[in-house]
């Protein structure tokens, strides 16, 4: 006999249409908060970033191809790669990360929308001028050239006089403002607006993962933040934080970079992590194993990942105490690592598995990340720390960690999600040949790279020597990266041609556990048509096994009260684009005009927040789910 399938919304009487006309449909798209075309956008403006920096890789892996190659200058290739690493970092891993939990979060905790909508759209639009803004350095005086890292001194203005140090510092602090208010959005949205019976023991793993996440970036962001705040001083009003001859320290950078750099990989990492965790059982038929072993060594990892940052910097020459005490946290985070490891592989263990492409990424990603964290357990110890440091070997470790972790998670989150985002089914046969793609040129570049450090080349160097050894390596790498660039050109071909004309999805196309998956592909501008009362972990999986398959109503339905779109948030970050240009060109007119802009649209968003919202009537369909249990 069937199983019962869980119910699927139609769409709801009173909600609004789109504004006729190109004007309009652009005017809806400035002024939304709903919280799943907040993920779109966040999805379109990360995927033309990494555009970019997917481009400056690939010159730069060209340049690399020969020994002494003239393709790229020296000055170009700095360029390039300070662009590539902070592209990466701060302008596709955690928008991309931030855009799923956009899309997904509210739905899986049966939220309407987030906490605070308005915030939600500020957040993003302050993300995308951030990241327009520092693109642009590029045709407005030269682009930042001192490392993702921008080191000082090297960034400050007796080493780096031109404007593209100013572009960093000021671009990605706007950016960042709207990552810290991101996070604040999302703990209070877990907290307080999970539907009846969602306890955090019944949440879903991502949503965990995007729980503390979110408590990682609330203490990340504060040392960068005061990291590029002294160095906007520096440049701008000539300080000393980082000029010695003034009583300032250049140590004082490394430190509080390093406080913020390495929470920020696991930023980037446990969405991706919480992605496998939703993928994995679902594929698998089963639940996922060791549950609160999970939620456990989450926390765990959120907690060590700001015991380890010293592991950045052991050739500073802090002694023996303090480089044995992060060696051990160092090491000591690969346990709750390998305990997600383990329970991912107990999940798929005698589980009927669905091989579609979401899976073959969970799986795919297993062998590669467990390579960069062995590396990553070599380099925590400090004597052997001193021999690899500043070589290709730390080049492949930390691309084996973003690429084998953070973005085989994306494709996998992509894959298994996107009929709910969309609703439309990506075409499997051109998923997996980006897989194979992927998988194969991902290896076949970074691999050898583990070789080129132990044979001694440096990283950051814009050529070599021939007759080092190094050759056959850097043209094996050259041509993984350009596979890979193939994998990734199927993607962008199977994402434009599903989006056109792809099969329609249904509501719940994997047969998933979790709750997104109860209304209907695309959702509906208010998600659920009454509140969903919550009676298990797994809560749809739960009511299919024991249930009529639908998810219950918490309480009669009722009119649906939902945020009003907006367009102060555009016009604010705008505002403060136009401030941070000021800064850039030392012009007290324009940095004034866009404060002013900023504060008026803050000013006036208080005054008139009573008028934030628009209310659906209730919705017929609702009074067909079932009652409270």
């Amino acid at each position: 006999m069937a199983k019962p399938q869980p119910q699927e919304l139609p769409a709801h009487p009173g909600a609004q249409e789109l504004p006729q006309g190109f004007f309009g449909w652009l005017w809806s798209w400035l002024t939304t908060v709903d919280h799943k075309r907040i993920a779109k956008l966040y999805f379109l403006f990360s995927a033309l970033f990494v555009a970019i920096a997917g481009a400056e890789a690939l010159a730069m892996r060209m340049q690399l191809m020969t020994p002494q190659n003239t393709l790229i200058d020296a000055a170009t290739f700095n360029q390039l790669f300070t662009m590539h690493g902070t592209s990466m970092i701060f302008l596709v891993g955690m928008p991309l990360i931030f855009g799923f939990i956009n899309a997904v979060m509210p739905l899986q905790i049966g939220a309407r929308d987030m906490a605070f909508p308005f915030m939600n759209a500020l957040s993003l639009w302050l993300f995308v001028v951030g990241g327009l803004m520092l693109n642009s350095s590029w045709f407005l005086g030269g682009a930042p050239d001192a490392g993702w890292f921008a080191y000082a001194p090297v960034s400050t203005t007796p080493y780096n006089p031109g404007p593209g140090m100013d572009f960093y510092a000021i671009g990605l602090q706007i950016a960042g403002l709207g990552t810290f208010m991101s996070g604040i959005n999302f703990l209070a949205t877990i907290i307080g607006c999970r539907a009846p019976g969602m306890s955090f023991w019944r949440m879903p793993m991502f949503s965990w993962t995007a729980f503390v996440t979110s408590a990682l970036v609330l203490f990340a962001m504060p040392p960068l933040t005061i990291d590029l705040f002294e160095l906007i001083f520096d440049r701008l009003f000539g300080t000393n934080f980082f000029n010695v001859a003034g009583g300032g320290n250049v140590v004082v950078w490394d430190q509080l970079f390093w406080i913020f750099g390495h929470p920020e990989v696991y930023i980037l990492i446990l969405p991706a992590f919480g992605i496998f965790s939703e993928v994995v059982p679902t594929m698998s038929k089963k639940p996922l194993f060791g549950y609160s072993s999970m939620v456990f060594a989450t926390l765990l990892i959120g907690f060590l990942s700001y015991m380890v940052w010293t592991h950045h910097m052991f050739d500073f020459g802090f002694g023996p105490v303090i480089n044995t005490i992060f060696t051990i946290s160092s090491m000591l985070i690969a346990v709750p690592t390998g305990i997600k490891i383990f329970n991912w592989i107990f999940t798929m263990w005698n589980g009927h598995i669905r091989w579609s492409t979401a899976m073959y990424f969970a799986v795919g990603f297993i062998p590669s990340f467990v390579m960069g964290g062995v590396t990553g357990v070599m380099l925590a110890m400090a004597p052997a720390d001193l021999q690899y440091h500043d070589s290709y070997f730390v080049v492949a470790h930390f691309h084996y960690v973003l690429i084998g972790g953070l973005i085989f998670g994306l494709f996998a989150g992509i894959f298994y999600w996107f009929p709910k985002i969309y609703g439309r089914m990506l075409n499997e046969r051109l998923g997996k040949i980006t897989f194979w793609l992927v998988f194969v040129g991902f290896h076949t570049t970074f691999l050898p790279q583990h070789f080129m450090g132990l044979l001694g080349m440096p990283r950051r160097v814009f050529t070599y020597k021939a007759g080092m050894g190094l050759e056959t390596l850097n043209l094996i790498s050259t041509i993984g990266s350009w596979i890979m660039g193939v994998g990734f050109l199927i993607f962008l071909i199977n994402l434009v041609h599903t989006l056109r004309s792809g099969p329609r999805a249904s509501a719940d196309p994997w047969d998933g556990r979790t709750l997104e998956w109860a209304t209907s592909s695309p959702a509906p501008e208010y998600n659920f048509a009454a509140v969903p009362l919550i009676r298990a972990r797994d809560a749809l999986w739960a009511e299919k096994q024991h249930g009529n398959g639908r998810i219950p109503a918490a309480q009669p339905p009722g009119p649906i009260h939902m945020p009003s779109p907006s367009i102060l948030p555009f016009v604010m970050s705008v505002g403060l684009m136009i401030a941070g240009y000021g800064g850039i060109y030392r012009s007290i007119i324009a940095g004034a005009v866009g404060l002013i802009i900023t504060a008026v649209g803050v000013i006036y968003s208080i005054v008139h927040q009573d008028r934030g919202f628009h209310v659906h009537p209730a919705a017929p369909e609702a009074q067909e789910e079932g009652a409270p249990a």
